[in-house]
């Protein structure tokens, strides 16, 4: 079932499913947006592998004092799959996930198969936040956006931040995780962070913005702001946790450093090489690596 009454007049015309593309390292990309990553099954792996081990750090998928919302969108949601959790944990909640790709249970339903994995209240719409969410104004009372720094240029962010406020209804919440570089990982892994910056910085992207996502609710209006960054332990002193985040990134990194590469930013050996010593360095529980997460939630009071 659609939610037709959701949309805004004509945004049939904006929200169209990008086509991912080969791109250097064989791996498929999106043409036309910043986001860097790559869009093929193994990077849904990831990103599903990722999002169980950020329930795990945060205790919970969500932070906003939302109880019993009727609907609730996800601002770039990947795979699907916190909307999908949402939808579960919020049966009478209408659930829209957002992205420029359809996530691929969602494209594996269209055929027949994996229908017991979509929550019947929730819903794919295709569509790109720097475009404009194709939406009517105070859609939802839950909107939420994660991780999705690396794909928002510097000057975009008023933008995004004003759109996710906008279809918000009054009295509803935003939230916003976002993370930045890590910290404390020694020479190797600062050298990974300074390429993996300058990389995005050509495309317009500041991975410091990450860190900034309660003065940006609060700059656009929203009141009761809750904001609070955590350092999240990284690497074998972190026990549990620190290692499946290492985890998420040593599967992660490789596919950045083919841009990196090509930009020449860093050979290929460089960057290999130091991609090692940064795992074996984070591999010792003397390396007290942290990786900041900055949680952020606001209400929309007019």
């Amino acid at each position: 079932m659609r939610w037709f009454g959701w949309l805004r007049r004509g945004s049939a015309q904006v929200a169209m499913h990008a086509v991912p593309i080969m791109a250097l390292d064989g791996r498929r990309r999106t043409p036309g947006v910043p986001y860097p990553f790559p869009v093929d099954i193994e990077e849904t792996n990831r990103l599903d592998f990722q999002h169980y081990v950020f329930r795990y750090a945060l205790q919970g998928i969500y932070a906003a004092p939302v109880t019993d919302p009727a609907s609730i969108l996800d601002v770039g949601t990947g795979t699907g799959v916190w909307a999908r959790e949402m939808a579960t944990h919020f049966p009478r909640a209408k659930v829209i996930g957002l992205d420029v790709n359809l996530p691929p249970t969602d494209e594996r339903a269209g055929t027949g198969v994996g229908l017991d994995l979509r929550p019947s209240n929730y819903e794919f719409v295709p569509g790109n936040i720097l475009e404009g969410l194709p939406f009517a104004d105070g859609a939802f009372d839950f909107v939420h956006m994660r991780l999705l720094v690396t794909a928002l240029p510097h000057d975009r962010w008023p933008f995004v931040v004003n759109e996710m406020v906008r279809v918000t209804r009054i009295g509803g919440w935003v939230e916003s995780v976002e993370a930045t570089t890590l910290e404390q990982g020694g020479p190797a892994v600062d050298m990974l962070m300074h390429w993996v910056t300058e990389m995005l910085a050509r495309r317009g992207v500041l991975f410091s913005d990450g860190g900034a996502v309660g003065d940006l609710l609060r700059d656009a209006g929203l009141a009761n702001i809750t904001a609070r960054k955590m350092l999240l332990p990284f690497g074998a002193h972190g026990d549990r946790l620190g290692m499946l985040l290492a985890t998420d990134f040593f599967n992660g990194f490789p596919a950045l450093g083919s841009l990196i590469v090509a930009q020449g930013i860093a050979t290929q050996e460089q960057f290999d090489t130091t991609l090692a010593t940064a795992r074996a360095d984070t591999a010792s529980s003397q390396v007290r690596c942290l990786s900041p997460v900055y949680v952020a939630y606001g209400q929309r009071m007019r």
